[in-house]
């Protein structure tokens, strides 16, 4: 019967009167088709507490890699932390640029909210602009066995 009911209803704001109507006791339900704060807050977290470990052994993993990614200097840590926090590696492995382009891109990064200590910018962008300057070869990313491109068996 409730099918036929719903069938015969023009629109679905007649639809979800009629459920309503019916008693329909279902507490993430609501007349005007909205999720309960009740239901959300439940639905939140079990989502965070099912993703928390895999987040965490993600974080983990991808600190150790991104600091193995840049090159050895006195500032790799502080370019890990500046950069790394927003950024994959790559992104900054890639970049060919001169001191001065460094220097306008630290300082809008800076802007945009990555973190460099006053008394660190200077050295960060003499470690950035020595490490990827217009001069050194262009970043060849490490290929995988199972690249097709890799192998030459492009199909």
């Amino acid at each position: 019967m409730f099918p036929k009911m719903l069938k015969s209803c023009s629109n679905v704001e007649e639809r979800r009167f009629s459920a309503a109507s019916r008693g329909m006791d279902d507490a993430g339900f609501s007349p005007s088709g909205r999720i309960s704060r009740k239901t959300l807050a439940a639905m939140a977290l079990v989502a965070l507490a099912s993703a928390w470990p895999f987040s965490a052994q993600a974080q983990k993993s991808a600190a150790a890699s991104a600091t193995a990614d840049l090159p050895a200097g006195p500032m790799q840590a502080k370019a890990t932390t500046a950069c790394l926090e927003c950024h994959e590696a790559r992104i900054v492995l890639q970049q060919r640029l001169s001191k001065a382009a460094w220097t306008k891109e630290v300082d809008k990064m800076v802007k945009w909210g990555a973190v460099v200590d006053a008394a660190d910018r200077d050295a960060l962008i003499d470690y950035l602009s020595t490490n990827f300057s217009p001069d050194k070869p262009p970043y060849e990313p490490q290929r995988t066995s199972g690249d097709k491109k890799a192998s030459g068996k492009m199909k």
